[in-house]
């Protein structure tokens, strides 16, 4: 698989700023017990593939990356470039990847394999359930 790359300026990178936005609607998502639960619904930018959630305070030990896939499925991400830790990953749009939002463009698959960039592992994903109008992403 070939890497593709968000078209992203050269000062965004170096800043590393996230081209994935936190949610609209702060209350779409609620977390207890290890688990995210999301309201899809509330949560408007899931609704299409290429679509994004970024999940970050609200309890959580850690950020979290929610994107519906190209493959139609719902997929969930440690918010955490394995490279340079405190950088967060955005989905590539029609490209079945994620990639680090700085110079490295670090970038993964949706089982969280390394197909391009510094890193030497993977980066970790989350098992994710839809269930009728809601997504449960399972933390533990």
């Amino acid at each position: 698989m070939t890497a593709q790359f968000l078209n992203r300026s050269f000062f965004q990178r170096i800043f590393g700023t996230p081209a994935t936005h936190k949610p609209i609607d702060p209350q779409c998502w609620s977390f207890s017990d290890d688990k995210i639960t999301v309201d899809l619904k509330r949560a408007t930018e899931l609704k299409k593939p290429g679509g994004a959630l970024r999940l970050e305070g609200g309890g959580l030990p850690m950020r979290v990356l929610v994107i519906c896939g190209d493959d139609g499925k719902f997929h969930a991400f440690h918010n955490r470039c394995t490279h340079i830790g405190h950088r967060r990953l955005d989905p590539v749009p029609g490209t079945g990847t994620v990639q680090c939002c700085s110079v490295g463009k670090s970038t993964y698959t949706y089982d969280g394999k390394k197909i391009f960039g510094p890193p030497t592992g993977p980066t970790k994903t989350f098992k994710v359930e839809a269930d009728g109008d809601r997504l449960i992403v399972f933390l533990g």
